[in-house]
């Protein structure tokens, strides 16, 4: 798998959330501003409302076009088993039910999924707790995740 092409798929993907964020950001703005949602009374929230929604798609637009600066500049390298996995790595995992996921840890996840070839690939950070818990790992190794009640295994099957 090329990490090249999955690295400008995010890029695209962060490119089109970008462009709807702003979008709903100017919708937001533009019904916060308008004449008719001038408040009338204290139980008249519509602007204010608006106002606070305008300001959290702002922040959102924000937090997007940071991470496409980070995945312009992120640059992936070969997978070094001297190393473990690193911010880069594309890892094959299996679980206990012999179920096997693609995951491409990046600069900043978002949790998207990516087509390559005819299986999805899932871009998490090294924030994540699965990528936190990849780290340092080496195909072979179990990786072991804690969410809620529920305790999560998987082996590293192929790293690239």
């Amino acid at each position: 798998m090329d990490k090249f092409l999955l690295q400008q798929q995010v890029l695209e993907r962060l490119a089109e959330d970008l462009l709807q964020v702003e979008q709903a950001a100017r919708a937001a703005h533009e019904t916060a501003t308008h004449e008719e949602n001038i408040a009338e009374n204290k139980y008249d929230t519509l602007g204010l409302e608006a106002a606070y929604l305008a300001t959290g798609q702002a922040r959102r637009a924000e937090a997007i076009r940071q991470a496409i600066v980070n995945w312009q500049q992120f640059r992936p390298s070969p997978y070094d088993a001297s190393k473990g996995i690193q911010l880069g790595a594309l890892v094959c995992l299996v679980d206990a039910d012999d179920k096997q996921q693609q995951i491409f840890l990046g600069p900043d996840g978002g949790s998207m999924k990516l087509l390559s070839g005819p299986q999805p690939v899932q871009v998490i950070s090294s924030e994540a707790p699965l990528g936190k818990a990849m780290l340092g790992k080496c195909e072979g190794d179990e990786v072991a995740i804690q969410i809620a009640a529920n305790r999560q295994q998987f082996e590293v099957l192929r790293v690239y």
